[in-house]
């Protein structure tokens, strides 16, 4: 499938998918869009514990688990984070990415992250600790519980079957009691199925360009 580099309205990069017509992150802004979604309204919110697991359905070009890995340092939190991916972006486009630039306390975490074998845990930085793991989720077989998961798949007008209950389901058995599921997306049905699935809801406001999104806690 064919990639283009774009830059998005904060100047940070994503990838346009033109057989799609699809982003990876909003082209109001990449960077603005992963902070407000997966880090402020996202594993901020968890508890701070010795360690939070968290799980990445959408691994992409790798920015969420930066800021994550950025996160973990600033908090000293220790952070393993698990980011599946069924179709990894070609290293010379990922590191095209100009996050590093935009965001000068990531150091070198970026080119590590990137630069981390797949199916082999990498230590990214003192707190984060990263496991790639290339598969699509329904094929994924994995005896283990997250904290925290970070739905981050294409939208549902670009890839519907992503947010079938089944999808959904087989997801939300991989996290933890009293775990945190969050994404970008507030579609009615996704908060529908959710709470058909035990969890409780809540609607938060969107990041730039977007109204709103959606938090939900296993309880």
């Amino acid at each position: 499938m064919k990639r283009e580099l774009r830059e998005t309205a904060d100047g940070s990069m994503t990838i346009y998918l033109p057989e799609m017509d699809e982003h990876y992150h909003s082209y109001h802004g990449a960077l603005q869009e992963a902070k407000h979604v997966f880090i402020e309204n996202g594993i901020r919110l968890f508890p701070k514990k010795d360690t939070i697991s968290v799980f990445e359905l959408g691994l992409g070009t790798g920015l969420n688990a930066l800021l994550t890995a950025i996160w973990a340092e600033n908090n000293q939190q220790k952070v393993t984070y698990f980011g599946l991916e069924a179709f990894p972006v070609e290293r010379e486009m990922n590191l095209a990415m100009n996050y590093p630039r935009m965001i000068p306390e990531s150091n070198d975490f970026f080119s590590k992250i990137v630069d981390a074998n797949w199916e082999i845990e990498t230590n990214i930085n003192s707190f984060f600790q990263l496991y790639k793991c290339q598969s699509k989720i329904q094929n994924l077989q994995l005896n283990q519980q997250f904290d925290c998961v970070f739905f981050d798949a294409f939208g549902p007008r670009a890839q519907q079957e992503m947010w079938d209950f089944k999808i959904l389901e087989k997801t939300i058995q991989l996290l933890a009691p009293n775990g945190l599921f969050v994404t970008y997306c507030a579609k009615g049905q996704l908060k529908r199925d959710l709470k058909a699935l035990g969890l409780k809801v809540e609607t938060l406001p969107g990041p730039p360009g977007k109204r709103e999104m959606t938090v939900a806690w296993k309880i």
